[in-house]
């Protein structure tokens, strides 16, 4: 088999890089002697092949793998490289994990549309997608090895077996490392197709499925890990804007003069809806921005209340004209029309504000003649993985080079790219200086992309024995699939089902927030069946035991949040439990136990329960980590959290009139509970925090005989309802 040709012999060129880079193409592997840390030829080799290079091995055993997903706090920068290093059989003590480049041709899976590749993680969509790619690429290399030692050792290939990174001729007891092995890979003359059988057994898994550390606590445990916000850099000035809160309002500053005569402040820059500062610190550019004398134009959003406008969304539900249908099962109309009873009731959800722990940021160096750029986030990535930057400058996109660092949180609002898109314009304006833009609280919270408000209006029809016949789902909001994913009714059996929306806009920036659409629309939906199940005298998980008869998978979750929750044992005195079942990725069922102060109006979960079907479960602690995390986050929004406009604009304005869930409030336990799959793992990190509203409002009705119908559950609205 021919050898891979290079110019510097491969012991001579470790020896000044240490490692060697294995790129994966479409019809084969190039190990290319090249530095991952040379991204102009890493580069080139991209342009020349159509590869990947997913895996770096250095001659001392040391294996680096690329994770091209964000890091947030979710595990990505752990579960992708495990998936990689179990069919790699790369011993786990041996890897360490860096981001790969953030070029989606090469490092992206399958997107939303066919053939389309992504580097987005959102929608709980990144070990789903990746999980083919991962164990694909990670066997290729598997293969790449394998051939190398048979041809080092002269033997067939079929001959040659793995063991946690080294190769082994079984029939004369050789064994090399992997790093050892290094001086002597070869290209394979052919690469074999790589099909599901090729790859490892669930029963031969040795990582995927067991509780391993994840790569970057450590770091972040002892502060020595990298967030965008860290990033200092020789000669860094910094950049603010002010968008005041009246959103899509124009800007016309009435002081310019006065602030460009203030110490430190370098430049002033207009923009459609703000004013932008650059300074030679943060804190003088701060100083600056608050000495901002500013005229605000007109706003679509003026006008606009959020606790006035259901009024309006109420008569939009009550219209002959139809929406949007989203889902149309049998006929809802006949349902109704021959159902021995029917059930209607509307449910509301204000807005909500994503909270993440640390501010928006971005540093972006512009080249001084303005052909490309550097770029430090912490993002979401996007549509674009180069995240708006080029449009901005005006280059190829090949000229900017994104550096992709740990989130502090993103939850959807670091997958929008209006703040390093900012930042670039800021930066454009002192090239070659590098620049970073911080929002400040305020900033994020009054100029917020926030989950949309809205109504949902359900129908719901059953015959003379009880059965649910009919079942119609009526939203009402502005976003599109932001207010209206998480209708559908997937795993009930319901033989007429009706989905709808009816388009709202009212101005207000409008993002994904954690588990998109689910949080209202099951919350609207899992409500309405413990209504009616109540209303026939009906156990709640009876009643969806029955619905979920033709969905085993769905139905194995609720059976096991029953047992673990010890559900028909009757709840402490001044408690009581309630159910909900969600899909989003995973199938799930909650349980959750609450007691209520009647004076105060305040509700207490002391108990949470889940039982959870996410496919493999490749990191089953992270797991149970995201739900828990779910589950807290979901209580701060259900209970507390409220973003309000009053005549279009934005009451909150930090956490002090933003309320969140205070740590003495959480339960004192979230038990989690994985049921065994082989399917293909889904996501995990959307599927606890929907399910908090249905379960706690449900409990609160089986405790009090009241609905809860508006979130958040206030105490305010509580006492309302109890006095109702």
């Amino acid at each position: 088999m021919p050898k891979t040709k290079n110019t510097i012999s491969r012991r001579d060129f470790l020896k000044t890089s240490g490692e060697v880079a294995l790129f994966i193409g479409v019809s084969g592997m190039l190990p290319q002697l090249i530095s991952c840390r040379d991204t102009d030829k890493m580069r080139e080799q991209f342009q020349k092949h159509p590869v990947t290079a997913w895996v770096k091995l250095s001659e001392d055993g040391k294996i680096t793998i690329c994770n091209p997903a964000a890091e947030m706090g979710q595990g990505s920068m752990t579960s992708l490289p495990v998936v990689f290093a179990e069919e790699f059989d790369a011993d786990w003590s041996d890897v360490s994990v860096e981001f790969s480049p953030q070029e989606a041709e090469i490092y992206g899976s399958e997107g939303w549309r066919p053939g389309s590749k992504l580097m987005m993680t959102v929608g709980s969509r990144t070990t789903r997608s990746y999980w083919p790619v991962m164990r694909t690429a990670g066997a290729q290399a598997r293969y790449v090895l394998m051939s190398s030692a048979a041809a080092h050792w002269e033997v067939p290939v079929s001959e040659i077996t793995t063991s946690p990174s080294s190769v082994i001729h079984g029939k004369t007891g050789r064994e090399l490392s992997y790093g050892e092995l290094v001086p002597y890979l070869v290209m394979p003359e052919s690469m074999p197709e790589i099909t599901e059988e090729d790859l490892k057994k669930p029963a031969d898994f040795r990582l995927i499925g067991k509780v391993l550390p994840r790569t970057e606590i450590p770091e972040k445990v002892d502060g020595s890990a990298q967030f965008a916000i860290d990033i200092r850099m020789p000669g860094m000035v910094y950049g603010v804007l002010e968008r005041g809160n009246l959103h899509g309002s124009g800007p016309t500053l009435t002081n310019e003069s006065e602030i460009l005569q203030m110490d430190g402040v370098i430049k002033l820059v207009q923009l459609d809806y703000a004013i932008g500062i650059i300074a030679e610190s943060l804190e003088l550019a701060l100083r600056a921005k608050e000495q901002l004398k500013i005229n605000w134009g007109p706003s679509a959003a003026l006008g606009h209340n959020s606790q006035e406008v259901y009024t309006a969304y109420e008569e939009m539900a009550g219209s002959p004209a139809p929406g949007r249908i989203i889902t149309e099962i049998g006929n809802v109309e006949h349902a109704f029309t021959s159902a021995k009873r029917t059930y209607r009731a509307d449910f509301k959800n204000d807005y909500v504000y994503h909270s993440q722990m640390e501010p928006l940021n971005a540093v972006v160096q512009v080249a001084k003649d303005l052909q490309s750029a550097e770029v430090w986030v912490g993002s979401q990535q996007g549509s674009d993985t180069k995240l708006g930057v080029p449009g901005i400058l005006g280059i190829p996109h090949e000229k900017v080079n994104v550096h992709l660092q740990y989130l502090g949180g993103g939850f959807g609002r670091r997958s929008m790219d209006d703040f390093v898109e900012e930042c670039a314009i800021l930066a454009k304006e002192v090239a070659p200086l590098p620049l970073k833009l911080i929002w400040t609280r305020e900033d994020d919270v009054t100029y917020g992309a926030f989950r949309p408000l809205s109504l949902q209006r359900l129908k719901a029809s059953t015959d003379r024995s009880g059965n649910l016949t009919g079942f119609s789902h009526c939203v009402v909001g502005d976003g599109g699939n932001l207010v209206a994913s998480g209708v559908a009714n997937d795993h009930y059996d319901i033989p007429n089902q009706l989905a709808e929306w009816r388009e709202a806009s009212n101005g207000i920036r409008l993002k994904h927030w954690r588990a998109v659409g689910h949080g209202a629309n099951k919350f609207a939906i899992e409500c309405l069946l413990d209504e009616i199940a109540r209303d026939q005298n009906t156990d709640p998980v009876d009643f969806r035991r029955k619905l979920m008869a033709k969905s085993p998978r769905a139905l194995a979750t609720l059976e096991k949040a029953a047992e673990i929750s010890d559900w028909y044992v009757p709840a402490p005195e001044g408690r009581a439990k309630g159910v909900a079942f969600v899909e989003h990725g995973s199938l799930g069922t909650g349980v959750c136990e609450i007691s209520l102060d009647r004076d105060t109006g305040q509700i207490r979960v002391h108990h949470f329960w889940i039982a959870l079907d996410a496919g493999v479960p490749v990191q089953p602690d992270n797991i149970k980590a995201q739900m828990e995390g779910g589950v807290i986050m979901g209580m701060s929004s259900v209970l507390k959290e409220q973003i309000t406009i009053v005549n279009g604009r934005v009451q909150q304005s930090n956490f002090d009139t933003y309320q969140l869930l205070r740590m003495e409030e959480i339960p004192e336990s979230i038990e989690t509970t994985i049921l065994p799959s082989s399917e293909r793992p889904e996501g995990v990190g959307e599927t606890a925090t929907p399910m908090v509203a249905c379960a706690i409002a449900n409990a609160f009705l089986k405790l009090t005989g009241k609905h809860l119908r508006h979130i958040p559950f206030t105490p305010e609205r509580v006492l309302e309802v109890l006095n109702s």
